[in-house]
Order: structure tokens, then sequence, then C-alpha cells
């Protein structure tokens, strides 16, 4: 998804909200210099002595769990989140990073408790918390995901994958047809290849045109490799069609890509872990 407003927003809130920031505080300094050279150990013992020092050191708990969301370690950095929430201006800047650490940690309806949270005291942002609406479509609150998305829309309206999280809710609260027949129209996102996926969700492409598409363009950095929209997508196409074969063989590939690719990424992982769940029940 291409909107980050809520996560840039509040994580400068965060930070900005105390004196106390790695870029002020000499115990911060030293372990965001021992984190850079991977004495992680090292890291965490200056932050944990720069909160003995001082229990309200807001900057030092958020860089506590901004470094274990880095190891990926989601748990410890949602109960960091949870510790700083309390003493943050503004607590509900601190619950959104901590809903999306709960997410990562693949404890979903512990996340929801959080973004429910955050657009009930925050209405004039909440449309742009689509991370939410990906939350209600694996927690099976498929309304509540399509209404998500409807007003993520207002503030996004080119991104092909807000259309595509929309139909996936609409296409399980209601039906595939309705689905198809009320396919968000976009144009304007240049991302490779999301034409080609908004075609294919449509009826008006083929997974082979997707993948085409994909192979044929350089990967475009961080958080836009193509090929793993493909795979993501087409996982997530299979799906909700009814091939579970296939859905599984393209959503265990886009895992496979997921450390590179951000937090979609993490939503391939995800996803990939609730088949794993499900192929052992």
């Amino acid at each position: 998804m291409k909107s980050q407003l809520i996560a840039f927003a509040c994580t400068a809130a965060v930070m900005t909200a105390t004196a106390q920031t790695p870029g002020t505080d000499p115990l911060l300094e030293q372990a965001a210099a021992a984190f850079r050279k991977d004495d992680f150990k090292g890291a965490f013992e200056l932050i944990n002595k720069a909160i003995a020092a001082d229990a309200k050191h807001l900057g030092a708990r958020v860089t506590l769990a901004t470094y274990h969301s880095r190891l990926r370690e989601y748990e410890k950095a949602a109960e960091a989140y949870g510790a700083a929430m309390p003493l943050a201006p503004n607590p509900n800047r601190v619950r959104i990073k901590r809903a999306e650490e709960l997410f990562r940690a693949g404890k979903i309806k512990e996340s929801l408790v959080d973004f429910d949270k955050f657009n009930e005291t925050e209405p004039a942002v909440a449309p742009h918390n689509w991370q939410r609406g990906i939350a209600l479509y694996y927690a099976g609150r498929f309304a509540d995901g399509v209404k998500q998305f409807e007003i993520h829309q207002t503030v996004n309206k080119n991104d092909v994958e807000n259309a595509v999280w929309h139909f996936l809710c609409l296409a399980r609260a209601q039906s595939l047809a309705e689905a198809k027949h009320h396919l968000i129209p976009i144009s304007g996102d240049a991302r490779v290849p999301m034409a080609e996926i908004h075609k294919l969700f449509a009826g008006k492409a083929t997974p082979e045109d997707v993948l085409a598409a994909a192979k044929a363009a350089p990967s475009q950095g961080r958080s836009a490799e193509p090929l793993f929209y493909a795979n993501l997508y087409l996982g997530i196409y299979f799906e909700a069609t009814g091939d579970a074969a296939k859905a599984r063989e393209y959503i265990f590939k886009a895992a496979g890509r997921a450390n590179e690719n951000g937090y979609m990424g993490d939503v391939a992982r995800v996803h990939a872990d609730i088949l794993k769940k499900q192929e052992k029940k």
C-alpha cells in the first residue's frame, strides 16, 4: 500500500514528544552507534540503562521498541510500545505503532483492539488506516474491512492495492460476483505490475500477464519489488477464486521475500503462517 501517512506522522509525533531523543541523549546516541555495528546486546543494555535512570524516558522506550522491531522481535516491540503509551502526550499515536507490531507478530485480534481504538479517537485520521483494513480481512471482519477500504479510497485514490483489498473483503462479505461488479476503478498507479493486477481482478488479464510484467521490470527498491507484489496478489487472487494449491504456492513465494518488502512483506509472512497453521489441523 502506498499511503504511509499514519506511520510517518505517529513516529515523528512520538519521537518529538520528548527532549530525550537519540540525537540529544548520550546513552541513546551510544546505543544507536552500537546498533549500527550490530552490537545489539550492547545497544539494549544502554537503552535499559537510560530507562533505569529515568523510568519516564519516552524516547528510550520508543527506541527500545524500534530496535526490537528492526530485529523482527515483534512481540517485544509491541510490549515496549505498550510501556511507552502512558508516557506519551498523545498515547494514541503510540497505540497505532503497537497495533502494527502486534499484527506483525500474528496477533491479529489483539492488533485490532488498538487499530479500532485509534479510529475511534482519531476519526479525522481514520481514513488513512489501511493497516486496520488488512487486519480486519484476516480477522474475518469482512464488512468492516469493506468500509475501511472505502474510506481509505477518499484519501488514496490511485492505489490498486486498496481496490484489491476492498475486492477481497467484499467477496467474502457478499460474493465474488459482487466484488467484481464493484471493483474500484483505479488510474495513475504506475508501480509495476499494479496495472496488470487490477486487470486480473477485473477479469481482463491473466496470471501470466501479471508475471510477465513483473519479470520484465527491474527491481525498484526495498518496498517496490515487482515480483514480490506479483506473487502476493496472485496468491490472494487464487485464494479468492478458490484455488487453494496455487494460492499457497504464490503466497509462500511472496513470504520468501518478506524481509525486503516492508509492511506488505509482513502481510505475506503472516498470511503464510496462517496457511501453515491450517495445514496442521
